[in-house]
């Protein structure tokens, strides 16, 4: 399932990516649209900007803005910075892999030969999917 983290995230990012004109939008702005606890947002657009998505700027018409056009934003980075690893199971993951404890062979393991689909066809669906995507009205 998706976290809220995540599904907020997203909702942010398309505010922003909306947003007309170059001033960064702020906290609050986002928060009131699109019914997001304020502390919570804060939380997440920090991740956003250390992560390089975002940018911010301090002051009375501070707030956040994308660092790149939304053309050029994968899902999947959003995701990963997000949500973490994509995969469902660590066996199958490309970026965070590790051997499940309880399989003897994963070539064997039919566990892993699904995962091995559900991941590709999500990471098919990511790759092809931008914020731009995302954001068309």
């Amino acid at each position: 399932m998706l976290s809220k983290k995540t599904k907020y995230g997203l909702k942010a990012l398309t505010f922003i990516a909306r947003s007309e004109g170059d001033s960064p939008v702020q906290v609050g702005e986002i928060a009131k649209s699109e019914q997001i606890p304020q502390k919570f947002l804060e939380s997440i657009l920090l991740t956003l900007r250390k992560a390089g998505i975002l940018g911010s700027k301090k002051g009375k018409h501070g707030g956040y803005y994308l660092r790149k056009e939304p053309s050029e934003i994968l899902m999947t980075e959003v995701m990963r910075v997000l949500e973490g690893p994509i995969a469902m199971v660590p066996c199958v993951s490309l970026n965070f892999y590790e051997k499940c404890d309880d399989c003897p062979n994963e070539h064997l393991c039919s566990v892993n030969k699904l995962m091995i689909q559900v991941r590709d066809s999500t990471l098919k669906v990511f790759r092809n999917t931008t914020l731009a995507d995302l954001s068309a009205t």
